[in-house]
């Protein structure tokens, strides 16, 4: 049986080959990551108009439309490039449902100004908080999605964005810093500083960790 690794080279060499089941194979293999992603930058005020099952479906369009451009040009890798595609997707899917809305966001601080749709902190916030769902903690559940929002607002865009990309939706630190253009050491620090603060602030909140 092949690993992992020898497989993706299989799949990316029949690519290459101009095999379409190898494009689905690849995008298949790399769906579950790409549908974190959609889930997490979905604009809230989409939430329930939007599925991201919709947003993955369109987004394979794009990628087979355009799979030989990268075949013969793969400039980064490939779950990157997949990525990027379905974020530029998600994009335009925030555009055609809210228009000239899509900058009105509030008190919401934008996490990173890059080409894909922005985690907010309000949904970084419900990420932490998932697992407390019990009617009995509804209120407690509210004030600390408050301080986790504020806390988050008030971190550097920048290791927001780190924060965002390694801890939800779990890319690699060389990912990560292929993403932002950063040196990996850069990231690395950025990622260890974003979670120290978040941490200080979870420690704050009793019985947040016993949750």
């Amino acid at each position: 049986m092949m690993d992992d690794s020898t497989e993706l080279r299989d799949q990316l060499r029949r690519l290459a080959a101009g095999d379409s089941q190898a494009l689905a194979d690849l995008f298949a293999r790399y769906r579950d990551r790409l549908r974190r992603m959609v889930k997490l930058r979905l604009d809230r005020r989409l939430q329930g108009r939007v599925d991201a099952s919709d947003v993955l479906q369109e987004a394979f369009i794009d990628v087979a439309r355009r799979a030989p451009e990268y075949a013969a040009n793969p400039t980064m890798p490939f779950f990157l490039w997949l990525r990027l595609l379905t974020g530029q997707r998600l994009l335009m899917v925030h555009r055609q449902h809210l228009g000239a809305k899509i900058r009105d966001v509030g008190q919401e601080v934008s996490l990173f100004r890059g080409a894909l749709p922005q985690a907010s902190s309000v949904s970084l916030a419900a990420q932490l908080l998932g697992r407390m769902t019990s009617p009995s903690l509804a209120a407690v559940r509210a004030e600390m999605q408050l301080k986790l929002q504020e806390a988050l607002n008030g971190m550097d865009p920048l290791d927001r964005e780190v924060l965002t990309l390694r801890h939800f939706e779990e890319l690699s630190n060389n990912e990560t810093a292929a993403v932002l253009g950063l040196q990996k050491a850069a990231a690395s620090n950025r990622y260890v500083r974003a979670l120290k603060r978040l941490k200080d602030v979870l420690s704050t909140m009793p019985g947040f960790f016993a949750t």
